[in-house]
């Protein structure tokens, strides 16, 4: 379920309560803002860090924000107990997209998804209270398999931007060169790969469905949509036999009540 582009925002506000629409809202224009500064535009390396930079400058002097920004992050931070160092994460991956751009394995990218994707569904449990050691860690396998699932979506967008997310061991097990994604090649050896990791990322994201049991109501339902928003995204790359080149999986109008059904 996304907004824009920060792809792993989970803000179908019109689910959410009334009185944490605002918050949500907060917490998205912060990450939104950062992840702009590492991604958008036409800036020059050392430039995306100084912003970012100034993002946790900002972060850190919290207690006297100085824009309306930190102004609006500082009193939901405050009223809702919400931990800074979820913040600082998000800042940290988004400065390491700056200068990383290859992964020499799986836990290199489940590092990174950590802090880019983690953060994400810790804040929305803290807000609704619930927040408990197991259903961080079923949160955390959601929101992981989300960012995998997005990576596996934009292999081609990605290496446009001269990155690569698909572990760099996997790519020499399966015999797929970098030269192969350069030139869009969907042959057997990258359809056998693609099929290992998106097998994977449903499984990451299974793992986490407990979670839904732990919850109720709106973010019962939030929740459960974004896991099958991601597990529809994974379906759709099988059923373009994991050409993601030529048929990048994207989710269409006729997909929001297949999803909503699910998630009931």
């Amino acid at each position: 379920m996304s907004v824009g582009h920060y792809e792993n925002f989970p803000v179908a506000s019109l689910l959410l309560p009334r009185e944490l629409r605002v918050p949500v809202s907060v917490i998205y224009r912060f990450a939104r803002t950062a992840d702009d500064y590492a991604d958008e535009g036409d800036d020059a390396p050392p430039l995306r860090l100084q912003k970012l930079e100034g993002f946790r400058e900002q972060l850190r002097a919290i207690a006297n924000p100085k824009t309306p920004l930190f102004e609006d992050l500082a009193r939901i931070t405050r009223e809702h107990a919400l931990p800074l160092q979820l913040f600082h994460d998000l800042l940290d991956a988004f400065s390491q997209d700056v200068v990383k751009n290859r992964y020499a394995d799986f836990a290199e990218v489940l590092d990174y998804s950590r802090r880019s994707a983690n953060p994400v569904g810790r804040l929305l449990l803290h807000l609704f209270r619930k927040n408990t050691g197991e259903n961080l860690r079923l949160s955390d396998a959601i929101c992981s398999a989300l960012q995998i699932t997005n990576f596996w979506q934009d292999v081609e967008i990605d290496f446009r931007k001269n990155r690569i997310y698909l572990p760099q061991d996997d790519l020499r097990r399966f015999g797929v060169t970098e030269n192969q994604l350069a030139r869009r090649h969907c042959d057997q050896a990258f359809r056998d790969l693609m099929r290992f990791q998106v097998d994977r990322a449903r499984r990451m994201m299974l793992e986490g469905k407990p979670l839904l049991g732990a919850l109720s109501g709106r973010l019962r339902l939030e929740i459960a949509i974004t896991m099958q928003g991601g597990l529809r995204i994974l379906e759709k790359l099988e059923q373009a036999d994991y050409d993601m080149f030529r048929r990048r999986p994207v989710h269409r109008w006729f997909d929001w009540p297949l999803l909503f059904a699910r998630a009931l």
